[in-house]
């Protein structure tokens, strides 16, 4: 029978420009799942820690980028059927300063920062273009408003 996990998070990795975001892809290695895809920082949450925690590691793991700024931002449920588990990743947008340099983990082969059209097109998974739309509706201005509260992690 199949389970429900909170099992993953995805990191939406943004550098807030004055001429736009700039949002991170990376590009799956050839040796991994998914290979030659793009996509968005992505793992799984570790026994005993907290997404939030996840999330910032698994930033520093596959780009060494420290994290200025993070923000829950929503739930996007997927399925693993070989492990007949729904998965519930537990999305963030982390904003990080404009001159880190990205070092790349052992699961990516490259990586661009793209505005968030393109960051848009470049992905794969359609709950990723989601994640996306829903950071921008409630981030744009730099913070969330009225829901900052609830929504800034730190």
């Amino acid at each position: 029978m199949a389970q429900v996990s909170v099992g993953t998070i995805d990191v939406f990795v943004i550098r807030p420009l004055p001429a736009g975001w700039r949002v991170l892809t990376l590009q799956r290695s050839r040796d991994t799942r998914c290979p030659g895809a793009w996509e968005t920082v992505h793992g799984r949450i570790e026994p005993g820690e907290e997404p939030e925690l996840a999330a910032v590691r698994e930033v520093r793991e596959e780009t060494a980028l420290p994290v200025e700024r993070l923000y829950n931002v929503t739930i996007a449920p997927f399925y693993l059927h070989k492990l007949r588990t729904v998965q519930l990743a537990v999305v963030f947008a982390a904003f990080v300063a404009e001159g880190g340099e990205v070092v790349l983990g052992p699961e990516h082969r490259d990586y661009e920062w793209l505005g968030v059209e393109e960051a848009l097109r470049r992905f794969v998974w359609p709950r990723e273009r989601t994640s996306l739309r829903e950071i921008v509706d409630l981030l744009a201005t730099g913070d969330a408003g009225p829901v900052e509260d609830v929504l800034r992690v730190f």
